[in-house]
């Protein structure tokens, strides 16, 4: 996974997340939702025949963290799940 900064302050990061598309934004765009002090997070995808970018940009606006930490812990978040979820179907098999 590639990603790139596009700019950060002490309360917005936009970064660019390569070779991604909507099912993982999605996941990740949630998890950062359900996180304590995120003040907002969005995502932006444009078509490639629109012009635009077509690698998606995540945007996350913090109350009072860093909002590199919350994408941090909205990853690690996202890890726990998804083993959670693996656990039980490897249980229920």
């Amino acid at each position: 996974m590639e990603l790139r900064v596009i700019e950060k302050t002490d309360t917005e990061l936009r970064i660019e997340i390569a070779g991604e598309d909507h099912t993982f934004m999605n996941v990740l765009k949630g998890a950062l939702l359900e996180s304590e002090g995120v003040a907002a997070a969005t995502y932006d995808m444009n078509p490639e025949q629109s012009g635009g970018q077509t690698e998606p940009v995540l945007t996350i606006k913090s109350a009072d963290i860093d909002p590199l930490d919350a994408l941090e812990a909205a990853a690690a978040d996202i890890t726990d799940r998804t083993g959670a979820l693996r656990d039980a179907v490897g249980a229920a098999a």
